[in-house]
């Protein structure tokens, strides 16, 4: 049921049940929630199967691009580097423009970028759109969640959240599998060009079947979205390249272990700054409070070192 807005406009469905059918909590023009997830599933399959998808064909790209080991390892580090260092501001964004407008696109930015890299000629050109790639991903990733949780009621919530992780788990795993098919049967431009089909059909689905959800007009907090984007290159970049030196020098008097520090001590602020703006801060510390938001994300957090990590070397 539907209750009538100011000026006549059907809102949002007040209850999450209508007698013994379950209704989505935004109104979807008599469409069950669960319509919303095909663009969803779609789009972050596609994440994170490139999360891994490259690692099979690195000695293809060695010869066929004349590139280095080391410079081909940035084929994937740039991707994750991108879409790790943006999560917290894609997050913001789909606050305040809303999860429709971002995913959709974030989903057109991956999908574009994944033909610039098929069609790559020299290994600067693919590390430069891999990284357009995870800017992409970036900016859907948390649109995916948060459509989620504010269109399907709490009877089904788990369900979708449970298969949206699955879709994690099993687009980790298929990477190498489906990256030594297409290196194998067409060539390694093909691990990205499967993008661009998917992503098409994902971005019409997007179009037709994701609501606009009400936005939520807060201050951007430009100080906290600085400390986070350094804060989290540079530790993200340590751990992820510290082998590539040895867990020693980078370059001059820059080490593995200063920039990891760097990224700690500035995160440190970002945390002291968060605390100082409350609710008006990029991220309210106040959600640590709920115990299951805070196992969730170490839940998540170690998931994803590991699964990740498995398939990175």
């Amino acid at each position: 049921m539907t209750t009538p807005a100011p000026g006549g406009a059907a809102a949002a469905p007040a209850t999450a049940s209508s007698g013994s059918r379950v209704v989505p909590l935004v109104d979807l023009h008599g469409r069950s929630a669960w319509s919303i997830l095909p663009p969803l599933i779609l789009g972050f399959f596609m994440i994170m199967v490139d999360t891994t998808i490259v690692n099979i064909a690195v000695p293809t790209l060695q010869t066929e691009l004349d590139a280095s080991l080391v410079a081909v390892g940035w084929v994937n580090s740039a991707y994750l580097l991108s879409y790790a260092v943006l999560l917290l501001l894609a997050g913001r964004l789909g606050d305040r423009y809303g999860p429709k407008p971002v995913f959709v696109v974030g989903l057109a930015v991956f999908t574009l970028a994944s033909a610039w890299c098929g069609l790559s000629g020299s290994i600067g050109m693919l590390v430069a759109a891999r990284v357009v790639q995870g800017v992409g991903a970036a900016l859907m990733t948390p649109q995916t969640m948060a459509m989620i949780t504010r269109v399907f009621p709490p009877r089904q919530r788990g369900a979708a959240m449970g298969l949206w992780g699955a879709t994690a788990g099993v687009a980790t795993i298929a990477g190498p599998l489906l990256g030594g098919l297409f290196v194998e049967s067409w060539g390694w431009e093909w691990i990205f060009f499967v993008n661009v089909p998917v992503g098409v059909v994902a971005l019409w689905l997007a179009l037709v079947r994701l609501p606009r959800l009400a936005t939520n007009k807060r201050t951007f907090d430009v100080v906290g979205v600085v400390l986070s984007v350094v804060g989290l290159f540079a530790l993200v970049f340590g751990l992820q390249e510290g082998e590539t030196y040895a867990w020693g020098t980078i370059a001059g008097p820059v080490t593995v272990w200063g920039v990891i520090g760097a990224g700690v001590l500035v995160l440190v602020g970002f945390v002291l700054w968060q605390r100082r703006l409350g609710d008006g801060a990029l991220l309210p510390l106040r959600l640590f409070r709920s115990r299951n938001f805070s196992l969730a994300n170490v839940a998540g957090m170690s998931v994803s070192f590991a699964m990740i990590g498995i398939f990175s070397r």
